[in-house]
Protein backbone atom coordinates (compact mmCIF):
# COMPACT_ATOMS: atom_id res chain seq x y z
CA UNK A 1 0.00 0.00 0.00
CA UNK A 2 1.45 3.37 -0.78
CA UNK A 3 2.26 5.84 2.08
CA UNK A 4 0.01 7.30 4.01
CA UNK A 5 -0.21 11.56 4.20
CA UNK A 6 -2.12 13.94 6.07
CA UNK A 7 -3.15 16.90 3.85
CA UNK A 8 -3.94 19.46 6.73
CA UNK A 9 -7.86 21.24 5.69
CA UNK A 10 -7.49 24.66 7.55
CA UNK A 11 -9.46 26.49 4.37
CA UNK A 12 -6.23 26.93 2.04
CA UNK A 13 -7.63 27.38 -1.06
CA UNK A 14 -4.90 24.74 -3.32
CA UNK A 15 -6.24 21.72 -0.78
CA UNK A 16 -8.19 20.05 -3.47
CA UNK A 17 -5.41 20.54 -6.16
CA UNK A 18 -2.90 19.74 -3.99
CA UNK A 19 -5.01 16.47 -2.96
CA UNK A 20 -5.67 15.39 -6.56
CA UNK A 21 -1.32 15.93 -7.19
CA UNK A 22 -0.75 13.66 -4.20
CA UNK A 23 -2.97 10.87 -5.70
CA UNK A 24 -1.99 11.47 -9.14
CA UNK A 25 1.01 9.92 -7.74
CA UNK A 26 -0.27 6.71 -6.13
CA UNK A 27 -0.01 8.52 -2.30
CA UNK A 28 -2.82 7.62 0.33
CA UNK A 29 -4.27 11.24 0.96
CA UNK A 30 -6.47 11.98 4.28
CA UNK A 31 -7.38 15.23 3.87
CA UNK A 32 -8.07 15.83 7.67
CA UNK A 33 -8.51 18.54 10.10
CA UNK A 34 -8.44 16.32 13.54
CA UNK A 35 -5.52 16.48 15.72
CA UNK A 36 -5.92 13.04 16.64
CA UNK A 37 -5.05 11.97 12.39
CA UNK A 38 -2.45 14.39 12.31
CA UNK A 39 -0.70 12.45 15.46
CA UNK A 40 -0.92 9.11 13.77
CA UNK A 41 0.07 10.34 9.99
CA UNK A 42 3.16 8.94 8.37
CA UNK A 43 3.67 12.28 6.56
CA UNK A 44 2.38 15.86 6.54
CA UNK A 45 1.53 18.47 3.98
CA UNK A 46 0.50 21.90 4.85
CA UNK A 47 -1.26 23.77 1.69
CA UNK A 48 -2.16 27.17 1.65
CA UNK A 49 -3.02 30.35 -0.41
CA UNK A 50 -3.72 33.71 0.32
CA UNK A 51 -2.65 36.23 2.81
CA UNK A 52 -0.18 34.78 5.45
CA UNK A 53 -2.66 36.38 8.13
CA UNK A 54 -5.35 34.09 6.88
CA UNK A 55 -3.46 31.06 6.90
CA UNK A 56 -2.41 31.49 10.21
CA UNK A 57 -5.64 32.38 11.84
CA UNK A 58 -7.19 29.21 9.83
CA UNK A 59 -4.70 27.01 11.44
CA UNK A 60 -4.95 28.69 14.66
CA UNK A 61 -8.79 28.55 14.36
CA UNK A 62 -8.62 24.26 14.69
CA UNK A 63 -8.48 23.34 18.22
CA UNK A 64 -5.55 21.64 18.88
CA UNK A 65 -4.04 21.50 15.47
CA UNK A 66 -0.74 23.38 16.04
CA UNK A 67 -0.23 21.47 19.30
CA UNK A 68 -0.53 18.04 16.93
CA UNK A 69 1.75 19.63 14.22
CA UNK A 70 4.50 20.64 16.59
CA UNK A 71 4.12 16.61 18.35
CA UNK A 72 4.39 14.84 15.20
CA UNK A 73 6.93 17.05 13.28
CA UNK A 74 8.69 18.25 16.07
CA UNK A 75 9.21 15.82 18.97
CA UNK A 76 8.69 13.01 16.47
CA UNK A 77 10.03 13.95 13.20
CA UNK A 78 7.78 12.80 10.80
CA UNK A 79 8.48 13.69 7.07
CA UNK A 80 6.28 17.43 6.23
CA UNK A 81 6.12 19.96 3.54
CA UNK A 82 4.58 23.36 3.61
CA UNK A 83 3.39 24.42 0.47
CA UNK A 84 2.93 28.25 -0.75
CA UNK A 85 2.01 29.90 2.52
CA UNK A 86 1.76 26.78 4.17
CA UNK A 87 5.67 27.11 3.64
CA UNK A 88 5.66 30.78 4.96
CA UNK A 89 4.03 29.54 8.15
CA UNK A 90 7.06 27.72 9.24
CA UNK A 91 8.51 31.47 9.98
CA UNK A 92 8.80 33.29 13.06
CA UNK A 93 7.01 36.38 11.86
CA UNK A 94 4.79 37.34 8.62
CA UNK A 95 4.60 40.80 8.00
CA UNK A 96 1.71 41.26 5.99
CA UNK A 97 -1.11 43.80 6.78
CA UNK A 98 1.29 44.03 10.30
CA UNK A 99 3.32 41.49 12.36
CA UNK A 100 1.61 38.18 12.70
CA UNK A 101 3.24 34.98 14.53
CA UNK A 102 3.87 32.10 12.61
CA UNK A 103 4.93 28.18 13.77
CA UNK A 104 8.87 30.02 14.20
CA UNK A 105 10.09 26.27 13.19
CA UNK A 106 12.97 28.09 10.66
CA UNK A 107 13.52 31.28 12.29
CA UNK A 108 12.71 34.20 10.12
CA UNK A 109 10.38 36.62 7.91
CA UNK A 110 7.61 36.94 5.59
CA UNK A 111 8.67 40.37 4.07
CA UNK A 112 6.51 41.84 0.49
CA UNK A 113 8.52 41.71 -2.57
CA UNK A 114 9.62 44.72 -3.19
CA UNK A 115 10.14 46.37 -7.37
CA UNK A 116 13.14 47.31 -7.68
CA UNK A 117 13.08 47.57 -11.64
CA UNK A 118 9.12 48.57 -13.53
CA UNK A 119 9.50 45.76 -15.76
CA UNK A 120 9.16 43.13 -12.61
CA UNK A 121 5.88 42.54 -11.46
CA UNK A 122 4.11 41.60 -8.13
CA UNK A 123 2.79 38.99 -7.52
CA UNK A 124 5.59 36.77 -8.96
CA UNK A 125 3.83 34.68 -11.17
CA UNK A 126 4.67 31.89 -13.74
CA UNK A 127 7.29 29.47 -14.79
CA UNK A 128 10.63 30.36 -13.25
CA UNK A 129 14.02 28.24 -12.22
CA UNK A 130 14.38 26.29 -9.30
CA UNK A 131 18.07 26.43 -8.74
CA UNK A 132 19.50 24.27 -5.11
CA UNK A 133 22.02 26.08 -2.86
CA UNK A 134 25.59 24.42 -3.01
CA UNK A 135 24.70 23.06 0.30
CA UNK A 136 21.69 21.24 -0.94
CA UNK A 137 22.51 19.79 -4.39
CA UNK A 138 22.60 16.43 -2.44
CA UNK A 139 19.33 16.74 -0.44
CA UNK A 140 16.98 13.30 -1.64
CA UNK A 141 14.56 15.62 -1.92
CA UNK A 142 15.41 18.82 -4.38
CA UNK A 143 16.59 19.00 -8.12
CA UNK A 144 16.49 21.42 -10.11
CA UNK A 145 13.99 22.53 -12.99
CA UNK A 146 11.43 25.07 -13.39
CA UNK A 147 8.21 25.34 -11.53
CA UNK A 148 5.24 27.54 -11.26
CA UNK A 149 5.26 30.33 -8.46
CA UNK A 150 2.33 32.60 -7.52
CA UNK A 151 3.11 35.03 -4.55
CA UNK A 152 3.61 38.65 -3.46
CA UNK A 153 5.71 37.83 -0.46
CA UNK A 154 8.78 35.99 0.52
CA UNK A 155 10.03 33.97 2.83
CA UNK A 156 13.42 35.24 4.24
CA UNK A 157 14.97 32.83 6.75
CA UNK A 158 17.68 33.93 9.65
CA UNK A 159 20.14 30.98 8.80
CA UNK A 160 20.98 31.03 4.90
CA UNK A 161 21.92 27.15 5.94
CA UNK A 162 17.82 26.74 6.02
CA UNK A 163 17.50 27.62 2.09
CA UNK A 164 17.76 25.20 0.00
CA UNK A 165 16.73 27.01 -3.63
CA UNK A 166 16.41 29.82 -4.48
CA UNK A 167 14.47 31.70 -7.68
CA UNK A 168 15.35 34.76 -9.34
CA UNK A 169 12.59 37.50 -10.07
CA UNK A 170 14.32 41.08 -10.11
CA UNK A 171 16.84 39.42 -7.48
CA UNK A 172 17.12 36.54 -5.38
CA UNK A 173 14.26 35.08 -4.21
CA UNK A 174 13.62 31.68 -1.53
CA UNK A 175 11.87 28.97 -3.36
CA UNK A 176 12.50 25.98 -0.91
CA UNK A 177 13.69 25.92 2.72
CA UNK A 178 14.66 22.54 4.65
CA UNK A 179 15.36 21.86 8.06
CA UNK A 180 16.22 18.54 9.34
CA UNK A 181 12.74 16.37 8.17
CA UNK A 182 10.91 20.09 7.85
CA UNK A 183 10.45 21.25 3.91
CA UNK A 184 8.90 23.75 2.39
CA UNK A 185 8.45 25.19 -1.05
CA UNK A 186 7.33 28.83 -2.26
CA UNK A 187 6.22 27.26 -5.80
CA UNK A 188 3.28 24.99 -6.44
CA UNK A 189 4.31 21.61 -7.07
CA UNK A 190 0.65 20.66 -8.09
CA UNK A 191 0.69 23.18 -10.82
CA UNK A 192 4.15 22.26 -11.85
CA UNK A 193 3.29 19.95 -14.03
CA UNK A 194 6.22 16.41 -14.37
CA UNK A 195 8.50 18.35 -12.27
CA UNK A 196 6.45 19.59 -9.33
CA UNK A 197 5.04 15.75 -9.28
CA UNK A 198 8.40 14.19 -9.09
CA UNK A 199 8.63 16.38 -6.11
CA UNK A 200 5.86 15.09 -4.50
CA UNK A 201 7.03 11.81 -5.68
CA UNK A 202 10.42 11.96 -3.57
CA UNK A 203 8.47 13.44 -0.57
CA UNK A 204 6.65 10.19 -0.21
CA UNK A 205 9.46 8.40 -0.29
CA UNK A 206 11.91 11.10 1.84
CA UNK A 207 13.72 9.68 4.68
CA UNK A 208 15.17 12.62 6.21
Amino acid sequence: MANAVALIDYGAGNLHSVENALKAIGARVEVTAHPDVVRKAERIVLPGVGSFVACAEGLRGISGMIDALEERVLLQAAPFLGICVGMQLLATTGLEHGETPGLDWVPGEVRRIERTDPVIKVPHMGWNDVALTPHARDHTLFEEGEAYFLHSYYFAPDDGGDIAAMTDHGGGLVAAVARGNIAGVQFHPEKSQAYGLALLERFMEWKP
